[in-house]
């Protein structure tokens, strides 16, 4: 096996494992790495939507998405789809998918088909870098803190997608989370908020909460944190949705990526209630 770190922030990619070996022994190897470098990513995988499911398991039950269509037969993929004439895709800004959710997602697992000849990178940032380097005054103004995260205008996400269809469901989903919460399996401290997803911090005043919360988003997007995987087909990234942000970049302009479509299949397996 061999192992290329992706920055010195976070992130690896991995050589010499087959992830069509759906079985716990190659699993718990892939699991252990992933918990190691947030993020790990393998190419030339060409493994069928069962194989990515059967993988999937291991890591826990399977989330169904509360707004987006899943793939016909497959409910538990989403197909995410980028026209070719389309300048933007699924997955813009900074964000934790779906903190909105009383037990956000887990891992995701994200399988390319068809890619851009450039353009369409995902970029993440790890969270536990994050926490550690944050500055201590505002470390103690939200230490014990909560913060409401808010799927208000989740819903029609998809509208702004040609491909993407929405299930129909409009309600608005709100749940309050610790603002650090420890990693369930390393014990390790995560700032977690978004500046997608995350409204407001409970106890403070309006002011002081944007305040402190307009900082932290920034501090989130530091470079240093951040790691990006350029897509080829039949590549997989597995990432640890708990303790890191990520974006899909929308960087298509004539001559460079605009004029091509970008198919990519997600799943996703249900997290716990963070603490």
């Amino acid at each position: 096996m061999q192992i290329n770190l992706l920055s010195g922030a976070l992130g690896a990619e991995i050589k010499g494992i087959n992830l069509k070996d759906t079985s716990k022994e190659n699993w718990k190897e892939i699991n252990s790495l992933m918990l190691e470098h947030k993020v790990v990513f393998f190419r030339d995988q060409n493994i069928s939507s069962n194989e990515q499911i059967e993988l999937a398991k291991h890591f826990g039950p399977l989330e169904k998405h509360v707004y987006v269509k899943a793939r016909e037969n497959y409910p538990e993929i989403l197909r995410i789809i980028k026209a070719p004439d389309e300048k933007h895709q699924w997955g813009e800004g900074w964000h934790t998918d779906v903190s909105y959710n009383p037990k956000p997602t887990k891992v995701i697992i994200l399988r390319s088909h068809k890619i851009p000849p450039v353009g369409g990178d995902t970029m993440f940032s790890n969270m536990e870098l994050a926490y550690d380097t944050l500055e201590n005054d505002i470390k103690k103004k939200i230490d014990g803190k909560k913060a409401v995260h808010s799927s208000l205008g989740a819903a029609a996400f998809t509208e702004n997608y040609k491909e993407m269809q929405g299930n129909g469901n409009l309600k608005e989903y709100s749940n309050i989370h610790p603002i650090v919460r420890v990693h369930p399996e390393t014990g390790n401290k995560i700032l977690f908020v978004n500046s997608m997803y995350t409204k407001r911090i409970l106890d403070l005043s309006e002011r002081e909460s944007d305040e402190i919360l307009k900082k932290i988003f920034k501090h989130q997007e530091r470079l240093d944190f951040t790691c990006r995987i350029k897509w080829t087909e039949n590549a997989v990234a597995i990432w640890d949705n708990r303790s890191l942000l990520h974006q899909g970049l929308s960087d298509f302009f004539p001559g460079r990526g605009l004029g091509y479509e970008r198919v990519m299949d997600r799943i996703a397996i249900e997290g716990d209630e963070p603490k």
